[in-house]
């Protein structure tokens, strides 16, 4: 494919230390963390506005999301997390109104993809029994702040007549809560929905004891006792989950060393991963290596260079990269490069150490990863080529895709023929966000053909055998791959792209609903599309109006 020379540097990176955070600080005591917000009000990414009340932007929300990662991996001895504000009598003011309104349609789009993966990620500590997080609320929790706290198991509120919680998006700037509170509320926190109701309207919040009546938070503390019983919940939380999971206290936590890449005009290269963008078609060809080594002989060996914490770790930068800077690379073609044998290698190793505190935190990451594709609003295309391993843990990106070519055949002699493989990964360890795996979901309506794919696994499947039990889309010869290949991508180019997004979101999530499912299908609907009405998002919308002094001017037709 073309390419040319015109570069395009990255706007932002989703790489950060711990040493250069602004808005974030983490101590430890034993078994429990706090996390403390103490947003820096001139520190937000992009330059126009002020971060004040601990309200936060994408820059807060990368630094937050690297921190969830590092207690994950670098702290095993945490089993419960506290997060808390520096701010005097202000928990989180939520995401900044300023920079909401000055940026444009995609950007906030790309933010509110990211914190909503970033909550889901706190979600997750909890449902893979790795941490607890507990929200202390020393102040009002309002808009994306209270969705913080509700991303965490328990929420507290101090009571002091003064301090809420709200959600004041719709009466004050037209828009709905943009990470998942609205489904949280009653889908998680059992919040009935005509008290839901009156709570999205009241922008002034609700705190007290009318808070804990009506399940918005599990505890409202005098402030005299807040901090002496926020530390007792942690204490008792933490022992829980060392009951239910225990980590051992010697446990010894893996350093999460910076990723290194090499950013060109028209590419990225990581260790394990390769992109080459086509900008002439919009197209990237994202490439992922398979284990250039066997697997270690135990857990205790395990680092940040080991594949596959090392592949997964490239591989989700990647996606974020490509998401937020690459706006107009509407198709992802999906490769794979390396040893099968050596993937489903290491799969068995994850798995026969299924009980590792460090084993179920790679096998998560993988799950999050491989997510995050899912959710990207991409043309995803993968190709199965001679030299591809697309076996077990990376047979998922095959099955992420929204087409899948497997060449027929070999294009020289001296190749051996194309193949995939289904293996352990691919039958449950790695769900999607319906609750299903990749496997499951494709057959969701015909749990035959899934039993037909099931008593196949280990074998290495050629182009026709794959075909028939329904893993791959079409099966090109040599003559005809390069034109198949070719006019995929150039028809993909060619559509509306908001109209693909819609399809593939459609076709990706079938089968059954859940939390996750509901606040991503229903926000990206929904929010992205009042983003982009005047009535929120014009020059007289309430975005634009909010702290004016002026009401904004709606169009009052329902539709």
């Amino acid at each position: 494919m073309a390419s040319d020379s015109r570069a395009l540097a990255p706007a932002v990176s989703f790489q950060v230390d711990p040493s250069a955070y602004r808005h974030w600080r983490v101590t430890y005591d034993g078994p429990v963390a706090t996390v403390t917000m103490d947003v820096a009000e001139d520190g937000g990414i992009r330059p126009g506005y002020e971060l004040k009340l601990n309200s936060y932007d994408l820059g807060v929300d990368i630094e937050l999301a690297d921190i969830v990662a590092r207690l994950r991996f670098e702290h095993p001895e945490v089993r419960s997390v506290i997060l808390t504000s520096a701010k005097d009598k202000v928990f989180s003011a939520g995401a900044n109104i300023r920079m909401l309104a000055a940026a444009d349609h995609a950007w906030k789009v790309n933010f509110c993809k990211f914190t909503n993966e970033t909550r889901i990620a706190i979600e997750d500590a909890a449902a893979e029994r790795g941490q607890t997080w507990i929200a202390a609320c020393g102040g009002t929790a309002s808009g994306g702040g209270y969705e913080l706290a509700l991303a965490c198991e328990r929420i507290m509120l101090v009571d002091d007549r003064s301090a809420a919680v709200s959600m004041p998006e719709l009466p004050l700037l037209g828009v709905l809560p943009a990470t998942g509170g609205l489904t949280r509320l009653v889908d998680k926190r059992h919040v009935r929905r005509d008290l839901a109701d009156v709570f999205a309207t009241k922008s002034e919040g609700i705190g007290g004891k009318t808070a804990v009546e009506w399940r918005l938070v599990d505890e409202a503390v005098p402030r005299v006792r807040f901090a002496e019983t926020v530390a007792e919940r942690a204490v008792e939380a933490a022992a829980a989950l060392a009951a239910m999971a225990p980590r051992p206290d010697d446990a010894r936590g893996v350093v999460l060393t910076p990723i290194e890449c090499a950013t060109s005009a028209n590419g990225v290269d990581y260790r394990y991963v390769t992109v080459v963008i086509d900008r002439d078609v919009r197209a990237a060809t994202i490439t992922v290596r398979g284990p250039d080594a066997a697997p270690p002989d135990s857990m205790d060996e395990v680092d940040a260079s080991t594949w596959p914490l090392a592949m997964a770790r490239d591989l989700d930068d990647v996606i974020c990269h490509l998401r937020c800077n690459e706006l107009e690379i509407g198709t992802w073609l999906l490769r794979t490069d390396g040893d099968a044998g050596r993937v489903l290698a290491f799969d068995a190793f994850l798995l026969a150490n299924a009980d590792h505190w460090l084993a179920r935190e790679v096998v998560a990451l993988l799950k999050r990863t491989f997510k995050r594709l899912d959710m990207t609003s991409r043309s995803l295309v993968a190709l199965v080529e001679p030299g591809s391993c697309f076996a077990g843990s990376l047979l998922e990106i095959a099955l992420v895709a929204d087409r899948t070519y497997q060449l027929d055949g070999v294009f020289d002699a001296d190749q051996e023929a194309a193949v995939l493989t289904v293996g352990a990964m691919n039958l449950g360890p790695l769900p999607m966000a319906n609750g299903l795996s990749r496997l499951a979901t494709r057959f969701v309506h015909d749990p035959a053909a899934l039993a037909r794919v099931e008593s196949r696994a280990g074998e290495a499947l050629l182009a026709a055998e794959a075909a028939a039990l329904g893993l791959v889309t079409f099966t090109p010869d040599d003559i005809d791959w390069d034109d198949e290949v070719r006019v995929a991508v150039e028809e993909r180019a060619s559509f509306n792209p908001d109209a693909l997004t819609g399809m593939e979101a459609n076709h990706r999530f079938v089968g059954p609903e859940t939390l996750e499912t509901k606040i991503f299908a229903r926000l990206t609907a929904w929010q992205n599309w009042i983003f982009m009405r005047p009535n929120a998002a014009g020059p007289d919308g309430a975005l634009r109006r909010y702290g004016t002094g002026q009401r904004p001017s709606f169009d009052r037709r329902r539709v």
